[in-house]
């Protein structure tokens, strides 16, 4: 009996740009992980293309390892399977009570690896969400345990060589993309920066401390976040926010809520996205340097333009450019020196061109790609990606795609699932010129990128 081919598999296959052998190993490696055996071949994904049928665990195995691969959900009734998964229930945040809690919880998140299979999106509750941030803004910080016994002592110097190698790892994220490091971080992160919390220290040493660990936990969150895991990432972002509790650290508790609101915007959950980065405005306000008031401005600005407000949006702008106008005036933390007067307009031309204002976005988008400096590679990428975007909407389709290309020619090792989506993204937006020689020779040019992305792994 003669088999209606499977179009709905073949097509999101090629979204992913995934050969039938390079999804065969991906679901093997994934269900490997889950302690499964998987017997899957080329020969297999080749006859569930020609319309074979699946059993449902490796129709979810598939559709999970697709999921990650393209930066969003995909359910095996998009791959032309019967559905069997029910609708994501929310993730609870689970915010630390006290400070053993956050501890004992990060050293559990430690020891959980970014690339582990999983949904690619992320469902919170408003109630949960409401309830995590209303305690960060009205509890009473819980202050250091200074000069307890222990065995070990540490000082100023410990904590140097800790935001030392934070710093290092933020570099590799930003050249090579979260997925990169986060292995290395993470184990840096348990067995190096964990334990001194349990030593002996000064009050003073002890702050720098705590700050200094939520410095590194962060940028896990981050390298999570731009590996593709959310969840592991919404859990991060939500005990480093706990872990700026203890010390009081209302400038960097709100950065985490910037975070958290950048995440949320980037999954489509808007309300959340405002909520979040409104919050991280109020929350830090006296207590923030105009640089960090103008990042968290931004991220208000992203989340309005998102959600189509144009009237907020344009508020919103308007605070971040008057804040960063006095980001001189006061001496910012390290870990802020990276937000600069390019990576602000970066912020800034996302929002031209989610609002759809298309002279605006295209110039605001110039503008951040000739400001990035190029040690910056995602951001550039990123910052590329936009601009085209933005010259598609404003129907210059040549530039678009020249502009496109050179984001995949410098970002093609970018360990990014978010950088693969602003691709993909751009990708479907120029379907509608599918007869146009220069979209077919810059798709060809991204399935060679990611192709080389999968040998490399």
């Amino acid at each position: 009996m003669s088999r209606e081919p499977n179009a709905q598999l073949a097509a999101v296959m090629h979204e992913a740009q995934v050969s039938n052998k390079g999804l065969a190993r991906r679901m093997k490696d994934a269900a490997a992980q889950r302690g499964i055996t998987l017997g899957t071949t080329h020969v297999s994904v080749q006859r569930w293309r020609d319309g074979a049928g699946i059993q449902p665990q490796t129709a979810t195995i598939m559709a999970d390892v697709l999921s990650d691969k393209l930066g969003r959900r995909v359910s095996p009734g998009e791959l032309g399977f019967f559905d069997h998964t029910q609708p994501a229930a929310p993730q609870p945040i689970g915010y630390p009570r006290d400070v053993p809690d956050v501890l004992s919880l990060l050293d559990d998140l430690a020891q959980e690896r970014a690339d582990a299979p999983g949904p690619a999106d992320l469902v919170v509750s408003d109630t949960d969400l409401s309830s995590a941030v209303l305690t960060w803004m009205i509890a009473r910080p819980d202050g250091i345990q200074a000069d307890r016994p222990a065995h070990q002592r540490v000082g100023m110097r410990d904590v140097r060589a800790i935001r030392d190698a934070a710093a290092t790892f933020m570099q590799l994220d930003f050249k090579y993309g979260g997925g990169h490091g986060h292995k290395a971080l993470r184990h840096y992160f348990r067995h190096e920066v964990l334990p001194l919390l349990d030593a002996s220290y000064s009050q003073k040493v002890g702050s720098a401390l705590y700050g200094a660990a939520a410095e590194v936990s962060q940028l896990l969150a981050w390298t999570a976040y731009d590996a593709g895991n959310h969840r592991l990432a919404h859990r991060y972002l939500t005990s480093t926010l706990r872990l700026s509790q203890v010390i009081d650290d209302r400038m960097f508790g709100a950065r985490i809520l910037g975070n958290l609101s950048h995440q949320a915007n980037y999954l489509g959950n808007h309300a959340q996205a405002i909520q979040l980065a409104r919050a991280a405005v109020e929350g830090a306000k006296g207590r923030a340097t105009p640089r960090a008031m103008a990042n968290y401005s931004a991220m208000e600005a992203r989340a309005l333009s998102n959600a189509g407000d144009r009237i907020a949006a344009g508020r919103a702008m308007n605070e971040a450019e008057r804040h960063f106008e006095r980001a001189d005036t006061a001496e910012d933390p390290a870990w802020l020196s990276y937000f600069d007067s390019a990576e602000l307009m970066g912020e800034l031309c996302h929002c031209y061109r989610d609002l759809k204002m298309r002279r605006q976005a295209v110039e605001q988008a110039q503008r951040a790609v000739n400001s990035t400096d190029p040690k910056y590679a995602r951001t550039l990428g990123f910052c590329r990606m936009v601009l085209a975007q933005s010259q598609l909407l404003n129907g210059e389709l040549e530039a678009a795609v020249t502009t496109a290309s050179l984001a995949v020619d410098g970002g093609e090792s970018l360990q990014s699932s978010r950088f693969q989506r602003y691709v993909t993204d751009f990708q479907r937006e120029a379907g509608t010129h599918a007869t146009s020689l220069a979209v077919a020779a810059f798709n060809e040019k991204v399935r060679d990128a990611f192709a080389r992305l999968d040998e490399d792994e």
